[in-house]
Formats: structure tokens, sequence, C-alpha cells
């Protein structure tokens, strides 16, 4: 992994961490009620659940972007691989779909 965003990338996720906690909060509560629903509403639960990481995952590349609009593109790349695996590390549930 390049190195020269990494500090950054984890600044940014610190941030977004602290501001939105209560999506974080709720997407965990969205899988355990989807982990302990009955058979006939898991598959709801599952899509309260995916909706939630959707929305996370939104606000991700939304940051992800504005920041990498501000860079050439040979930068540009390298800082979405380093925010790309340091979201997968540190909040894998929004990570599968960047």
């Amino acid at each position: 992994m390049a190195r020269r965003f990494v500090d950054l990338v984890h600044r940014q996720l610190d941030l977004f961490a602290a501001e939105q906690a209560g999506l974080i909060a709720d997407v965990e509560a969205a899988l355990g009620a989807y982990d302990h629903a009955p058979r006939g509403e898991a598959e709801e639960r599952y899509g309260d659940f995916l909706d939630l990481v959707e929305t996370g995952t939104d606000e991700l590349i939304d940051l992800r972007e504005h920041y990498a609009a501000s860079l050439d593109d040979e930068a540009a790349e390298e800082y979405r691989d380093v925010f790309n695996d340091v979201v997968r590390e540190r909040l894998p549930r929004f990570g599968l779909e960047l």
C-alpha cells in the first residue's frame, strides 16, 4: 500500500466515524436484527441492513471523490487505492462496494 496517503485517510475516517457514529451503530443493529430475525422477516431485515450500508458507502465515496478531485490523475488514483484499502480494513461493512 502506498504510504503517502495512509495518515490522511486514517484522519478522514476518524472524522467520518465521529460524524456518522449513529449510522455505523444503525448498521450494526440492522445486522443484529437480521441475524436474529425469524425466517419470514429475514429478507426484509437484510434489505434494511443493505440500505444502511449503501448510505454509508455513498458518504465514503463522496468523501473520497471530493478529495481526489484536488489531485492530479496519478496521485488521485493512488489516493483512491489507499482510501479503499483503509476503509476495507477499518470499516469493512462499507468497503465491499468501493
